[in-house]
């Protein structure tokens, strides 16, 4: 069977997808994956998982509706030349204008919808253009995966997808051999917490420094670590939180075990996740979490037991978490990393997520 894939990054199929290709290759299915020009040497880690590589034009962030019809004419003629008996369809402009073309021409779609985004935070504009734009490209999707409840409930109660499409997933799972139990933190260690994302408003950043500049005038000696790259108009309020001894700023990092292995706690306030993987990935390696309690965080999450979850958006909620977890006796701290770890295996094995997933890609 051939299998076309549809993605507009090679990280998403490489960071979140690489165990479901290979699994698909292993089984005999040819694998096709269509995603934006990239280098020769991400090119070549995609096809050793047994896939071929087709490039395909992609502004993943333009708004231009020439730019679009574009993709969904590029997509149609992929539909023509590949002639795929399925498709699989991740993030948003893959969902809808690939999903288009295989309403089109007939070939079953399986929709991977991995979060709501901003878009659906308030109502206006650009929802209701969203809202029409996947009524109109799902409609005859066989299969829509979400990695939360809440995103699910949500577009089946708008009336934009049919209850009966849909199937829940726990995110994209994460690999428990991979992300192994790593060791807590020495007792006589200073404490570190952990933030491993895009430094943006709607992860909870302003939350989040706010209570930093607090917590370091009690606790001087704790540390606050980031991973990831920041948004432009947070540039200088890193560089001088960072001037300012408040945080350690690491940049992008491909590889976050280190990191997490020298936390003590991981933290994520974020407003809006569909499965948040650095939760999962933390929580595997015996990390406790402070995070947001929102479907895409909560569900990592045992509150009290593996670590606490806050009310989102309310600095005041993270700053009282993190002060209690400070005041946490250190073999609390400990144990509460291993009942993450103990959540993960019992719900997150990415292994039973691509057997599910591979169910109902050939059920239905």
């Amino acid at each position: 069977m051939k299998i076309l894939v549809l993605a507009n990054h090679y990280n998403t199929l490489r960071i979140f997808r690489r165990e479901l290709l290979i699994a698909l290759a292993r089984a005999g299915h040819n694998i096709v994956l269509s995603i934006p020009p990239c280098d020769d040497e991400n090119r070549r880690m995609l096809e050793s998982y047994g896939t071929r590589v087709v490039f395909t034009e992609f502004d993943r962030r333009g708004t231009n509706p020439l730019g679009d019809l574009q993709l969904l004419a590029a997509y149609q003629r992929l539909m023509r030349e590949e002639k795929p008996d399925k498709v699989l369809t991740y993030t948003i402009k893959c969902n809808i204008y690939g999903g288009l073309a295989c309403k089109w021409a007939h070939i079953p779609q399986y929709a991977n919808i991995t979060g709501l985004g901003s878009a659906f935070q308030s109502q206006n504009k650009m929802r209701r253009l969203v809202s029409f734009l996947y009524q109109i490209s799902l409609n005859r999707a066989r299969c829509i995966f979400f990695e939360n409840v809440g995103n699910r409930d949500t577009l089946v109660s708008d009336g934009i997808v049919r209850a009966e499409q849909t199937v829940v997933l726990p995110g994209a799972g994460v690999n428990l051999q991979e992300f192994a139990p790593s060791p807590y933190p020495a007792a006589d260690k200073p404490l570190r917490f952990l933030f491993v994302g895009r430094i943006m408003q709607e992860k909870g950043v302003d939350e989040y420094f706010g209570a930093i500049k607090r917590i370091k005038k009690e606790h001087p000696h704790t540390q606050f670590d980031f991973i990831g790259w920041y948004e432009d108009h947070y540039e200088e309020q890193v560089k001088i939180l960072e001037a300012n001894g408040l945080i350690h700023f690491h940049g992008f990092q491909l590889d976050v075990k280190p990191y997490v292995a020298a936390a003590h706690c991981v933290v994520l306030p974020s407003w809006h996740e569909g499965m948040s993987n650095t939760l999962l990935e933390s929580a595997a390696m015996c990390r406790p979490l402070i995070t947001s309690n929102i479907h895409g965080c909560m569900e990592a999450v045992e509150d009290g037991v593996s670590g606490y979850l806050t009310e989102v958006r309310q600095d005041e909620s993270l700053y009282a978490a993190i002060k209690h977890f400070i005041a946490l006796p250190y073999p609390e701290k400990a144990s509460m990393g291993e009942a993450g770890r103990k959540r993960m295996v019992e719900r997150f094995d990415k292994d039973m997520v691509v057997k599910q997933t591979m169910h109902e890609i050939f059920n239905r």
